[in-house]
Parts: structure tokens; C-alpha cells; sequence
């Protein structure tokens, strides 16, 4: 599973942005993909996730400011991200769980300035 992640760039404090991950397989076929990030000098964290049901689950920090979505016949999950704070910045990665393998995409930068 090869997936790439789009979307992200420099936004200021209480904007918006739309992150992208697209895959290379069939999203029916994929359980769980999500969206983690890494900000400078911190682990890498979980942002939301959902399953091929359109189970959600998101970080507390997240919650009620971003939305996650998939269009599994287009093999795309988006991350809408709104409100905006400068904690908000870091390298956003998608990943996708198959049989039990985790497959990460190549990240995408948000930058958020206050």
C-alpha cells in the first residue's frame, strides 16, 4: 500500500486547511487509515482516525476543530482541519492498517503562524 499526503502549508491562527491521503489500493479493502502528526521535537501523535465503517475517533486536542472522511471508491481520506492554532503545527502523516500491516505515507508539512 503506497499512500500520499496533501494539503498541508502555511495557514495563519484560526484558518483552515484540507489534508489529503491518497492510496494505491482499493480503500474497501483497508480497515483503518489515520492521520498522525509530529511537531518539532515531540513524538510522533494521533490525530483521528476511521474505520471502512466511518467510525471516528479523534485526539482530545482535535476534537470539535477537524473532521475526518473517506471516499473509499476514490481511495481518499481527508483530515479538515479549522481553527487553527499554532500547537497545530508539525509533519502530518496518514497511515493505512491492512491485515494487520501498518503502511505510512511520506507526511505533509502544516505551519501555522500566530
Amino acid at each position: 500500500v503506497q499512500l500520499q499526503a496533501s494539503g498541508g502549508g502555511l495557514v495563519q491562527a484560526g484558518g483552515s486547511l484540507r489534508l489529503s491521503c491518497t492510496g494505491s489500493v482499493s480503500f474497501f479493502e483497508v480497515n483503518t487509515i489515520a492521520w498522525y502528526r509530529q511537531a518539532p521535537g515531540k513524538q510522533r501523535e494521533l490525530v483521528a482516525d476511521i474505520t471502512v465503517g466511518g467510525n471516528t475517533n479523534y485526539a482530545v486536542s482535535v476534537r470539535g476543530r477537524s473532521t475526518i472522511s473517506r471516499d473509499n471508491a476514490g481511495n481518499v481520506v481527508y483530515l479538515q482541519m479549522d481553527s487553527l492554532k499554532s500547537e497545530d503545527t508539525g509533519i502530518y502523516y496518514c497511515k493505512a492498517t491492512q491485515y494487520g500491516q501498518d503502511f505510512w505515507g511520506q507526511g505533509t508539512l502544516v505551519t501555522v503562524s500566530s
